[in-house]
């Protein structure tokens, strides 16, 4: 089992998860993180670490779509091992539902 970075993420990108992570497998876009499948040890650390509650267990229902997405970026973006500054408007896309069409394909840029 692995954990799985949802919609919730996108637009907020807090970045609490990945101070936490003890095998440093977040990556990063623009507005978005994924978890590393291959590279995450399931220890669940990250999951109560993340304001927008967008971090789940792969065997949770919400996991499915976006399984898939985390395993494939993760293999594109940069990895990301110390929390930066989440966006200034974090707070107003936090509880947003339908965020899909906004995620970004592009890699994180320091």
């Amino acid at each position: 089992m692995t954990y799985v970075v949802t919609e919730n993420c996108i637009r907020c990108k807090f970045m609490d998860c990945v101070e936490v992570c003890p095998v440093d497998c977040f990556y990063a876009g623009e507005n978005f993180l994924v978890i590393n499948p291959d590279e995450c040890i399931d220890c669940g650390v990250c999951e109560p670490e993340c304001p927008a509650e967008a971090i789940v267990p792969d065997s949770d229902d919400r996991a499915a779509a976006w399984a898939e997405i985390n395993a494939s970026y993760s293999a594109k973006w940069p990895n990301i091992t110390r929390k930066g500054t989440a966006p200034a408007d974090a707070e107003e896309w936090k509880d947003k539902p339908g965020k899909k069409d906004l995620l970004s394909p592009e890699p994180h840029k320091d």
